[in-house]
């Protein structure tokens, strides 16, 4: 369990002593040092920046001024072991810290994205660490991925990296950025996204993104796809990174590699060997690249009522037909870990206007989600239901009311109460049980009139 420490002053159920846990003082010392940058005493330290733009993204990616007044209202000692005379100052009353935001702005833009990205990987490494996450019929992680898209601010800069898109009326407004993540099915967690550009010269697709991600998988973890993913590079990056497969794959790519008509029942032995396209497209190949796995064939009817089809999967798993199926069942998590990410966390469209700070913005998203899935986790731990039974909106909700209160309370006992108080309103953010299945309709979208003319460049 996470709060296997046995000190409960330093552990608690919060997301505040949960950040402070992962990533402690004595984490960043060494960042600083193996970097060699040298960083003077001061009130925006590495540690209070990233947990105030990690806390801007929990509450809905609030403003700059906001996260200036959470400082003020009072932040754990913890966060300054040597405190600089300008925040004893502050604390004595003498000289109260001011609530301008240029600081804050400054130290958000010279914050290492090498520093945000090793936090990031040690916050998802020790939170896959110290949870359980293996699939029991298979005893090993299994990690969906999915790819979606960004948008972005309008800045000169941000449009030759992520050109926007175009279509018969013209160029787009908005520069675009797609992006891959990959998400623990059993615990939700995710791992630090991969990106790159949708449109334009330097454009990368999904199966690109995830070859290069794949590196950051835990050891021996599954990775699961569907039919966007169900090429042989991806089955191949898969199986040269010893992550068994399961993909599933178009009708036409199955039948090929069938050699014939497809037929419900089927699961037997295949050698996937790659086609004159995939040599072209990954010329690195050697001459006898190939992977062995099965082929899976089911009918299925799909829940939205509509006429039966067959789903053919390719796996390297040799667990049997049914666990497999129900596996890829399960695959719809991703989509519902996507709204969480871009809707409840207002993912869906970046304000910053430099590469660096959309680097730095989308990898602490990622860690604000990883902090609400453990505290979910956590509740799971003392219910004993599946974590992914709560609410993300609920519990993201719940650590945004009490976050600032636990931060400002200097009463351990207080404190406590708060923690204690904020896990009882966490263990109520259970999703619904319907007794009946949603009505599902045709996808539509309203029509937007155009009462005002376009604007010109």
């Amino acid at each position: 369990m996470l709060n296997a420490s046995p000190d409960p002053e330093i552990w608690k159920a919060d997301a505040l002593s949960m950040y402070q846990r992962l990533l402690p003082a004595e984490f960043f010392h060494r960042l600083q040092k193996e970097a060699q940058a040298r960083q003077n005493n001061r009130v925006y330290a590495l540690p209070v920046v990233m947990w105030l733009m990690i806390q801007q993204r929990l509450t809905s990616n609030s403003s700059l001024q906001s996260a200036v007044l959470e400082l003020m209202g009072g932040l754990p000692a913890s966060f300054w072991p040597r405190p600089c005379k300008r925040l004893q100052d502050g604390r004595q009353s003498q000289s109260p810290l001011s609530s301008h935001t240029g600081a804050y702005n400054k130290a958000r833009q010279a914050l290492p994205l090498t520093v945000v990205e090793q936090s990031c990987d040690r916050m998802f490494e020790q939170l896959t660490t110290l949870t359980e996450g293996n699939v029991a019929a298979l005893g090993r992680r299994v990690f969906f991925l999915d790819g979606t898209s960004v948008r972005l601010a309008h800045s000169e800069e941000l449009r030759q990296l992520y050109p926007p898109g175009s279509n018969l009326h013209g160029e787009s407004h908005w520069p675009l950025l797609r992006m891959l993540v990959a998400h623990d099915l059993q615990t939700g967690l995710a791992m630090r996204p991969q990106w790159g550009a949708m449109h334009g010269p330097h454009a990368v697709s999904e199966q690109e993104l995830l070859e290069v991600a794949i590196d950051r998988l835990p050891s021996g973890s599954v990775v699961a796809g569907d039919a966007n993913f169900g090429v042989f590079s991806v089955a191949y990056a898969a199986e040269q990174h010893s992550h068994p497969m399961l993909l599933r794959l178009t009708v036409q790519r199955a039948q090929r590699l069938a050699g014939g008509p497809l037929h419900d029942g089927t699961d037997r032995p295949i050698v996937w060997k790659p086609s004159r396209d995939d040599r072209k497209s990954h010329p690195g190949l050697p001459e006898d690249a190939c992977v062995r796995g099965r082929l899976i064939v089911c009918q299925v009817q799909p829940s939205d009522t509509t006429a039966p089809l067959l789903l053919a999967l390719f796996t390297a798993l040799e667990t049997g037909r049914d666990e497999v199926l129900k596996l890829y069942g399960q695959r719809w998590n991703i989509e519902t870990d996507l709204r969480a990410l871009k809707s409840t966390l207002q993912l869906d469209q970046l304000s910053c206007a430099t590469p660096e700070m959309v680097a730095k913005e989308l990898n602490l998203a990622i860690a604000a989600y990883n902090l609400v899935r453990a505290v979910a986790y956590l509740a799971s731990q003392q219910t004993g239901i599946p974590p992914r039974s709560y609410s993300f909106t609920r519990v993201r909700n719940v650590i945004r009311t009490f976050a600032p209160l636990i931060a400002a309370s200097s009463d351990p006992h207080q404190t406590q109460q708060y923690v204690q108080k904020m896990m009882y309103y966490v263990l109520q953010a259970k999703l619904p049980k319907r007794k009946r299945k949603r009505l599902t309709y045709p996808r539509a979208v309203w029509h937007k009139g155009q009462s005002f003319p376009n604007r010109k460049a």
